[in-house]
């Protein structure tokens, strides 16, 4: 019996080397004056709905659109954001904010 055995013995320790302008690898590049806490209410909007395709407890999303998934999921009793809804409802005619993240893909 020799010494207890660890990980790094057989992978060894590497430590993250900083990129450009002081940054970690890995870390998005902030450009001056560029604030990135500043979305567009559009790119906000966008973004929960990208969430709600992304969320498998409301129902597969596949081959109908945000507004009739959210719909179904309703009827279902599984309670869907009611601000998701209200995105839907603002922008009816904009194939971005009603179709869902896979509707270019082909079944």
């Amino acid at each position: 019996m020799g010494r207890k055995r660890f990980i790094t013995d057989s992978y060894p320790v590497v430590k993250k080397r900083e990129g450009p302008l002081g940054t970690a690898r890995g870390e998005p590049h902030v450009i001056a004056g560029e604030d990135t806490q500043s979305l567009s209410q559009e790119e906000t909007e966008l973004e929960l709905l990208r969430q709600f395709d992304l969320a498998w407890q409301y129902g597969p999303c596949t081959g109908i659109t945000r507004l009739q998934r959210w719909h179904r999921a309703e009827q279902m009793g599984l309670k869907p954001p009611v601000e998701v809804y209200q995105v839907l409802k603002t922008h009816p005619e904009d194939s971005r904010f009603q179709c869902s993240l896979w509707h270019l893909y082909p079944l």
